[in-house]
């Protein structure tokens, strides 16, 4: 699909990834909702404030209403509670799926009707390198985006007759405050990964993959699980 004169959608648009999206978006010509939980904390020029919370189905119904010329989605809201599967709270664990796997889910099934009734467009999902590398300390958030992952793939397959095409965004650490601890020579630069995901919804790609860990990890799913 052509950004210019496209209209999106951003979750999650007001630090991070989500703010060079919709940033970027705006460059290229597109209008923009840039939507949060605290929308009042949405800075950017160019842009329009949207009140949405994944996981409050009421905010994501009043967020489709509102921005009811949409024709591109991005799932870009997420979060990470660093919980392990066994040993973490279960509430942190159902947390993480409810945002980073249910929310998704929900924005998609409410903003389909809207963009299919714009003539169609296209869903930008973030995930994860950890869709496919699955470390016991984050076990949680790599369950959520795992099964984000196949969402994906199955709503690609759902979405595709309607005219609206769904590329998931893969990448690792990224310099933004999620990854706050990690050294910096090993994060990616988020606006670079913003660039490739915006490219890569042009030219309609099913997936992409922003950074070196992220093809390494992908190429090596064949190979046998490591022994702990």
């Amino acid at each position: 699909m052509e950004l210019k004169d496209a209209v999106a959608v951003v979750t999650g648009a007001n630090r991070g990834l989500g703010r060079h999206l919709a940033a970027q978006l705006v460059e290229r010509g597109a209008k923009v909702y840039a939507a949060a939980r605290r929308p009042e904390t949405v800075d950017m020029a160019g842009v329009t404030p949207l009140y949405l919370d994944v996981t409050n189905q009421e905010s994501i119904r009043a967020a489709a209403r509102a921005a009811s010329d949409t024709t591109l989605l991005v799932n870009n809201a997420g979060i990470s509670t660093s919980t392990p599967l066994l040993a973490g709270g279960l509430d942190s664990v159902r947390l993480e799926m409810e945002t980073n796997f249910f929310g998704p889910l929900a924005t998609t099934r409410a903003f389909t009707p809207v963009i299919e009734g714009n003539g169609g467009g296209a869903v930008l999902n973030v995930l994860s390198v950890l869709s496919w590398l699955h470390p016991a300390g984050l076990g949680s958030y790599a369950a959520a985006k795992a099964a984000a992952w196949a969402q994906t793939n199955a709503v690609r397959e759902e979405l595709a007759p309607r005219g609206i095409t769904v590329t998931a965004l893969h990448v690792g650490y990224m310099d933004t405050d999620m990854a706050a601890g990690v050294p910096a020579d090993q994060k990616a630069n988020p606006a670079d990964v913003a660039a490739q995901a915006l490219t890569g919804v042009v030219q309609g790609l099913p997936e992409i993959l922003a950074d070196e860990v992220s093809r390494h990890v992908k190429h090596s799913l064949a190979a046998a699980p490591a022994s702990a």
